[in-house]
C-alpha cells in the first residue's frame, strides 16, 4: 500500500470531527457533563487570565458571541479565515478593525483539545467565554445552553448587509435587526447594556459628537479632543462605552443616555423621546432589573439557529480558525506555531 503524502496525514490529523452529544437539536446547560465535564473551569481560567491582564477583554470576548450568532446563528463562523472556497466574516464592515480576542478563544480551545479531544466546538467556547466575562467584570451570570456545533463556512456577505446594527443605526433599524433575529425590543435593549464595557473606535462615534444635537455639549467637547473631525486624524483613537465606570458591568450606561452621554448614535437612539424611554429608565433606577433582563436575554440570543445533532462539524485543530480548509503543509503549520 502505498503512503499517504505528509500534507494528507498532517490534514487527517487536525481536521478530523467527531459526532458527539444528542442527536436533539435542543441545546442543553450539562450537554457536556459526562464527555468533558471540565470544560466550564476550564474555559474559566483561560479567560480570567486574560481579563486580569486586559480587562477590556472581557468586553471583546462578549461581543464576539454578539458578532457571531447575529449572522447564521450562534455557529462559529466568525471565527474562519479565508479559504480558496469561501470568504470568511472577520473582514465584513463591522467586524475589520473591531473584533478581537480571537487569541484567547485559541488559548481555550488548545486547553480544552488536552482534556477532550475532539468533543467540545468553538461555537460553544464563544458562548461559554462571553458568560463568564460577564461575570468577571462584576455582571449576572446564566446557565449557557450548550451543544452548538461549528459551521463549515461562513458568509461575508450576510456579515455585511445590516444583521449586524451599525453604530449610525435609528430605534427602528435597532428594533428590526433584533426582531429578525427573535428578540424582542426589552431584549434588545437589555443587550444594548452590553456596552456598559468595553470601548469605540473613533470612526464608531465621530459624526456623532460633531453632528448630533442630542448630546451633552461637554461630553461632545471632551470626546473631540481625541477624535478629530478630518476623516483619516485619529480613527483608531478609543473611546470608553461607558463614561462613568468603562470597565465594570453595571447599569451607568442607561444613566449616561439619560444625561445625552450615549457615545454611539445607536446608544442615544434608545433615549431620545421613543418608545423605549420608559425601559432606559428603568434599568438606570433598577440594577436587578437590567441583570435578569439582560441573562434571559443573553440566553435567548445564544439559542438563535445553533447547528446541533449531525449538522455542521466539532473542529479539531488546535486553533478554532481556518478549520475548514482542505490542506495543512508542514510548512504552513510551522509559519502557524511561530506566528
Amino acid at each position: 500500500m502505498a503512503s499517504r503524502p505528509i500534507t494528507v496525514i498532517v490534514a487527517i490529523a487536525f481536521l478530523t470531527t467527531l459526532a458527539v452529544g444528542s442527536a436533539s437539536a435542543q441545546l442543553s446547560s450539562n450537554f457536556y457533563s459526562k464527555s468533558c465535564p471540565k470544560v466550564l473551569s476550564t474555559v474559566k481560567s483561560v479567560v480570567a487570565s486574560a481579563v486580569s491582564k486586559e480587562r477590556r477583554m472581557g468586553a471583546s470576548l462578549l461581543r464576539l458571541h454578539f458578532h457571531d450568532c447575529f449572522v447564521n446563528g450562534c455557529d462559529g463562523s466568525v471565527l474562519l479565515d479565508d479559504t480558496s472556497s469561501f470568504q470568511g466574516e472577520k473582514t465584513a464592515g463591522p467586524n475589520l478593525n473591531s473584533l478581537r480576542g480571537f487569541n484567547v478563544i485559541d488559548r481555550i480551545k488548545s486547553k480544552v483539545e488536552s482534556a477532550c479531544p475532539g468533543v467540545v466546538s468553538c461555537a460553544d467556547i464563544v458562548a461559554i467565554a462571553a458568560r463568564d466575562s460577564v461575570v468577571l467584570l462584576g455582571g449576572p451570570s446564566w446557565e449557557v445552553k450548550l451543544g452548538r456545533r461549528d459551521a463549515r463556512t461562513a458568509s461575508l456577505s450576510i456579515a455585511n448587509s445590516g444583521a449586524l446594527p451599525p453604530p449610525t443605526s435609528t430605534l427602528a433599524n435597532l428594533i428590526s435587526t433584533f426582531a429578525a433575529q427573535g428578540l424582542s425590543v426589552r431584549d434588545m435593549v437589555a443587550l444594548s447594556g452590553s456596552h456598559t464595557i468595553g470601548q469605540a473606535r473613533c470612526t464608531s462615534f465621530r459624526a456623532r459628537i460633531y453632528n448630533d444635537g442630542n448630546i451633552d455639549s461637554s461630553f461632545a467637547k471632551t470626546r473631540q479632543g481625541k477624535c478629530p473631525r478630518t476623516v483619516g486624524s485619529g480613527d483608531n483613537n478609543l473611546a470608553p462605552l461607558d463614561l462613568q465606570s468603562p470597565t465594570a458591568f453595571d447599569s451607568a450606561y442607561y444613566k449616561n443616555l439619560i444625561s445625552n452621554k450615549g457615545l454611539l448614535h445607536s446608544d442615544q437612539e434608545l433615549f431620545n423621546g421613543g418608545s423605549t424611554d420608559s425601559l432606559v429608565k428603568t434599568y438606570s433606577r433598577n440594577p436587578k432589573t437590567f441583570n435578569s433582563d439582560f441573562a434571559s436575554a443573553m440566553i435567548k440570543m445564544g439559542n438563535i439557529k445553533p447547528l446541533t445533532g449531525s449538522k455542521g462539524e466539532i473542529r479539531k485543530v488546535l486553533f478554532c480558525f481556518g478549520a475548514s480548509v482542505t490542506l495543512i503543509s508542514v510548512a504552513s503549520l510551522h509559519l502557524i506555531f511561530l506566528g
